[in-house]
């Protein structure tokens, strides 16, 4: 399964996770890496986008910045470009997307996203954190 540690995966490098044991072997390679996990699956004849930090060691993206990603899960919903989306504290998935293409294209842009709200909390101190208000 191609990775690079720490990094966002590009659409093209986005795991099928279809299978049971594909979906196993990406989330187990995901934490082995120490990186959020991402993949796209094939539902019918439609795709499913699905992302998970609980891979990862290194803190999840507060709440505050996941009202991003929250928003932009509604928008694909409310323009129709996916009927259900969830986001929780660790994770998002969205489906049914009609195109493998498509999903992908949705999984790399929130893998970035995550990561890089990920990334941007761990740089820098929370307000208040150090004795500054």
């Amino acid at each position: 399964m191609p990775t690079s540690a720490g990094m966002p995966l590009e659409a093209a490098l986005i795991p099928d996770c279809t299978k049971p044991e594909a979906h196993r072997a990406a989330y187990r390679n995901a934490k082995a890496n120490d990186v959020i996990f991402v993949c796209v699956a094939r539902r019918g004849r439609q795709w499913k986008v699905q992302l998970d930090a609980m891979s990862s060691s290194k803190p999840y993206v507060p709440d505050h910045a996941m009202a991003l990603l929250r928003s932009a899960v509604e928008a694909l919903v409310l323009d129709g470009t996916a009927e259900q989306g969830s986001v929780g504290a660790d994770q998002i998935s969205l489906w049914p997307i009609e195109t493998e293409s498509r999903a992908r294209e949705i999984a790399a842009a929130f893998h970035a996203a995550m990561y890089g709200l990920q990334q941007l909390h761990m740089t820098v101190p929370a307000r208040g954190s150090d004795g500054d208000s």
